[in-house]
């Protein structure tokens, strides 16, 4: 024996030994678990460890077989409804008897006009006008017994009978089926036909036992060999969603560069989604095709609301000229799905006190958009949002937390181009270096607040970084997807084998 066969030997489980011991040509897979006496997972497994060891080869095939249906195994237990029948009708029989007693002939009333049918055809019994009765043939039927009874037990032994009697089985109602299983054929490699012969001969012991130390029974003896190569079946563990695993993921950069996390509602009203944020009530963003309104009203700080009213119609205390246009109250307390969490970071200003300057805010929230769906829009995803509140805060500052953050997300080149955004001046879209699709992509906006933003929330001008970063662009690439939609697909099979989101 070489070398390889012996190492292949000694590695075999017991389980692989008895499959292998099992096999002679071909074989299903269905009859090894019967001669095994193993499971059918284990024997599967076994076949699985065995052909990565290039010991068998396998292959799918279907195989049908008949079964016996609710009336069939009936008929197997009491007897067909014929037989029953017959058996009863010792002499001459009206039908009337019959249909109004069945029970008293040992059959259902269901079964009658097929039992008298069968029986006519076998010529069994006669029928005339004063009833049925039992002929020279039905009483050697008795005597002989039924071929389709023989049938039915061949049947439920797993054997095919005679084509014809299981044609006329087939025909009635509930008696046999036909089944299609799923199997697997097995049949040894040349190598396995080597291994095979030399299974006795190479004797292993699963495991060293107090028992075999104590009396020394292991000398002498060889132990199964470790395959560390074999495969072995999947463990899908659970595990969050990708989607959720990401979200974790950033908040720990934020938390790590030392910044507070922000939340706050979902459901806010118009004065905090775009009032303060120094949006115009005529802006576009306001139109329904942009935003889902929900019924009904909040309140709003009657302080804050004076402020921010006067900055929108002349600028206030902030230098601007403003809108031209004080804010119609009535808008402000609309409510709507936020659409955008830049909100959090208005209301965050509006609670911050001296002590609380310098501070760094972030939050990863889900935002809404009525957005026609397709595979770079959706109408629900998650913005990354960040503030820094600092007197000395400048650009360089903005550019630096932006680069850091991006860095640590797996994206080493970082691009900002100049932009618009109400709130925002200098407004800047982010843009980095994809090396997965090989191009630059757009992640989302920055800027420095307006003093029409910051005065009114925080009673005086201090500088305000501020960015909104979509996180679906981040993932998309990383995940491999071309579709934002396929983010939220939830299949099954992309969930258990998706990667972690992990940058290093």
């Amino acid at each position: 024996m070489s070398g390889k066969e012996e190492d292949i030997t000694l590695k075999l489980t017991s389980n692989e030994r008895e499959v292998l011991s099992r096999m002679d040509g071909k074989e299903l897979l269905s009859s090894l678990v019967s001669s095994t006496g193993l499971k059918q997972v284990e024997v599967m497994r076994a076949i699985q460890w065995l052909g990565n060891k290039g010991l068998v080869e396998s292959k799918k095939v279907e195989n049908e077989r008949y079964v016996l249906g609710k009336n069939g195994k009936k008929a197997l237990k009491k007897g067909l409804p014929e037989k029953r029948l017959l058996g009863k009708l010792g002499r001459k029989v009206s039908i009337k008897d019959i249909q109004s007693n069945p029970s008293n002939f040992d059959i259902d009333k269901d079964e009658l006009n097929f039992a008298i049918g069968a029986l006519r055809r076998k010529q069994a019994i006669e029928m005339d006008s004063e009833g049925i009765n039992v002929t020279s043939k039905g009483k050697e039927l008795l005597e002989k017994g039924f071929d389709e009874e023989d049938a039915l037990n061949q049947i439920h032994k797993g054997k095919k009978p005679d084509k014809k009697i299981l044609n006329g089985l087939m025909r009635r109602k509930d008696f046999v089926e036909l089944e299609k299983e799923k199997d697997r054929e097995v049949w040894l490699t040349a190598l396995g036909k080597k291994v095979k012969g030399r299974l006795s001969k190479i004797k292993t012991l699963e495991r060293l036992t107090p028992e075999l130390i104590k009396k020394g029974g292991w000398r002498g003896k060889k132990f199964r060999h470790y395959d560390i190569r074999a495969v072995v079946p999947k463990i899908n563990a659970g595990r969050k969603h990708f989607v959720t695993e990401t979200i974790e993921y950033v908040r720990k950069i934020w938390i790590e560069l030392g910044f507070k996390e922000m939340s706050g509602n979902i459901v806010q009203n118009a004065f905090w989604d775009m009032d303060a944020l120094f949006v115009p009530q005529d802006h576009p963003a306001r139109e329904m095709q942009d935003t889902f309104y929900v019924e009904g009203k909040r309140d709003v700080p009657s302080r804050l609301f004076k402020e921010v009213s006067n900055v929108h119609k002349n600028g206030g205390k902030t230098g601007s000229k403003g809108w031209g246009m004080a804010l119609d109250k009535d808008i402000s307390e609309g409510l709507l799905l936020r659409t955008h969490s830049t909100v959090l970071s208005a209301i965050t200003l509006s609670q911050l006190s001296e002590k609380d300057i310098p501070g760094k805010y972030f939050t990863v929230s889900k935002v809404f958009r009525n957005e026609t769906l397709d595979w770079k829009h959706l109408f629900e995803f998650y913005q990354v949002e960040g503030i820094v509140v600092a007197e000395e805060a400048n650009f360089s500052y903005l550019k630096g937390f932006l680069s850091q953050f991006y860095e640590k997300m797996g994206y080493d080149k970082i691009r900002i181009k100049p932009a618009y955004f109400p709130y925002t001046e200098p407004s800047v879209e982010v843009l980095v270096y994809s090396k997965e699709k090989k191009d630059w992509i757009e992640l989302g906006g920055a800027g420095i607040f307006r003093p029409e933003v910051t005065v009114p929330l925080l009673g005086r001008e201090v500088p305000v970084l501020a960015w909104g970063l979509g996180l679906g662009r981040i993932m998309i690439p990383y995940f491999g997807f071309e579709d934002l939609r396929d983010l939220y697909r939830n299949d099954i099979e992309v969930l258990r084998r998706i990667k972690k989101f992990m940058r290093v």
